[in-house]
């Protein structure tokens, strides 16, 4: 049974680990790489070092994917903005040398 779990554990982590670097939505790559490291913190508890998995869960999975998620989401304003620029075919964000009133 622990060896299922084990061969489980690694295709998950090498399935997570290849989708969180080929897949091209940055958000879903960044949920992919929390969920990576969230895998490798149980491989490190099934290898017995308990420290070393908490360890990475706070930092690897935690607190890094927090500040990844968060730099992801600061970004979203200023690539919603050009995006809208772009569509109304005005030279400056807020359209007011926009031509219809």
């Amino acid at each position: 049974m622990m060896h299922l779990f084990d061969l489980l554990l690694i295709l998950g982590l090498l399935s997570f680990a290849t989708l969180s670097l080929t897949v091209r939505d940055v958000f879903t790559s960044i949920v992919l790489f929390i969920s990576t490291g969230l895998i490798i913190a149980l491989t490190w508890a099934r290898l017995g070092a308990p420290d070393i998995a908490i360890a990475e869960a706070a930092i690897g999975a935690g607190l890094t994917g927090a500040l990844l998620l968060a730099a992801w989401r600061r970004l979203q304003p200023a690539v919603t903005d050009q995006r809208t620029h772009c569509r109304n075919g005005s030279s400056s964000p807020t359209g007011a040398d926009d031509e219809r009133h």
